[in-house]
């Protein structure tokens, strides 16, 4: 396996707008990377022609906009898609056995979005089996034996390996911010609601969140202007650098010794930046926390496919149909409890946040780095009460293991305050560590 390339969207937008990179070469480069690579790496569905319709589609584009002073934002970007959203053109499996004739309908606004800004569909992504834990066959590009993680395995993979600048996402537990840490990647999963869901299979409409991949943090900031419900420039920062909660406790001690050396030694850089760090037991009681944001993911599954599972049970992997039997089985009073509690621990965080002046919380992206072979997709329980929340996570590449694996920061902070993240992580300059 060839050294892992980047491929920044920023740069790349640049480039493609300006004429300085022409649409048609720079989609043979693309495709005679993706031909080379992928049948190891395993991060896209298979498409007869896909070099053809992308020169097309590219020349058509170069036709509509020849002069760089009027090309869209994304002009000739390609994007991956997970095959969790409908994109017209193509088949929509959710990574599942299941006929794809069920989840026919209307393209994804996520992708139209995307598609208006000037970007290509470069193709489908792998995914686990309706977004849970049954693994696809994607490989970690940093190491082929190990893991992507899930269940954006593929579009997270396909960034790592230089296969396209930006990848569409989607998360219920950890599904943004874990591979985009295993992947040495940058994740971003807004607040809950504030990229448009519909046009995606559901896993649990109370928790599915829509993100995106990139190698680089400008081009998550552009990607998010143009995905991103009422997105605002935010306003100035102070002159002083951020304010870093830590959630110590029962939370941090989800990770393993790995994972915490790492964080330890990537506080002390934050502060040789000069930010401040609280250190604080934010989670009262993290099992319970992971206890209800399943009881909701599971009963709100169970539900989803209850008509599917009921025609095609025998289609469905083992932890596909352990989750529908055990959403089955939730009482609505556990439910609605559940429910509740998101809205409590949000109120609970942001009351932290106040008394402490605390202006990012920093956590691992991951509980390990991406463990070795490829029938588990690792831990999700480092991001899991940020989903539960709805609030806005960034995963910052930052390191590797000495196995060459790399591991992520998670930053996050209040509801809907997701220009404050991105702005607030830009000003770290992390890009340059």
């Amino acid at each position: 396996m060839e050294k892992v390339s980047l491929l920044s969207l920023s740069r790349t937008i640049e480039e493609l707008r300006n004429g300085t990179l022409l649409p048609e070469a720079f989609i043979h480069s693309l495709c005679d990377r993706i031909e080379q690579l992928d049948p190891v790496i395993h991060s896209l569905l298979p498409e007869n022609n896909r070099r053809e319709r992308l020169i097309r589609e590219a020349c058509e584009l170069d036709q509509k906009y020849p002069s760089p002073s009027n090309r869209p934002e994304l002009f000739c970007i390609p994007v991956g898609v997970k095959d969790m959203f409908r994109a017209d053109g193509f088949h929509t499996k959710a990574g599942s056995d299941l006929p794809d004739s069920l989840f026919t309908g209307t393209e994804s606004s996520a992708v139209s979005i995307l598609k208006r800004a000037g970007a290509l569909v470069l193709g489908k992504t792998i995914t686990t089996e309706f977004a849970y834990f049954e693994s696809g066959s994607t490989c970690n590009p940093h190491k082929l034996t190990h893991t992507p993680g899930g269940s954006s395995s593929g579009s997270a993979a396909a960034v790592a390996a230089g296969f396209t600048p930006l990848a569409l996402g989607t998360q219920t537990i950890g599904s943004i911010t874990r591979p985009a840490s295993f992947c040495g990647v940058y994740g971003f999963k807004p607040s809950m609601a504030r990229v448009p869901a519909d046009g995606v299979i559901p896993f649990s409409p109370s928790a599915d969140h829509i993100g995106f991949f990139t190698n680089d943090l400008q081009g998550i900031i552009i990607a998010a202007g143009l995905l991103c419900y009422d997105w605002k420039l935010a306003s100035s920062l102070p002159s002083r650098k951020p304010v870093l909660g830590i959630p110590t406790g029962t939370y941090l001690q989800q990770a393993d010794e790995t994972v915490l050396n790492f964080f330890e030694e990537q506080i002390d850089l934050m502060e040789q930046k000069g930010c401040t760090i609280i250190r604080l037991d934010a989670f009262r009681d993290i099992e319970a926390i992971n206890r209800a944001h399943r009881s909701i993911v599971s009963k709100e599954f169970a539900a989803v496919h209850k008509e599917w599972y009921a025609s095609y049970e025998s289609l469905y992997r083992k932890a596909s149909r352990d989750l529908i039997l055990e959403g089955m089985m939730v009482a609505p009073a556990a439910y609605k409890t559940a429910l509740e509690g998101m809205k409590s621990l949000r109120a609970h965080l942001w009351i932290l946040k106040l008394q402490h002046h605390i202006d990012l919380w920093l956590s691992p992206s991951s509980c390990t780095a991406a463990p070795e072979g490829l029938d588990s997709t690792g831990s999700p329980l480092m991001n899991l009460p940020w989903t539960y929340m709805g609030l806005p996570t960034l995963s910052v590449p930052s390191g590797k293991t000495t196995s060459q694996l790399p591991l992520g920061l998670q930053f996050a902070t209040s509801f809907m305050e997701d220009e404050m993240l991105l702005k607030w992580v830009n000003g770290l300059g992390l890009e340059s560590v």
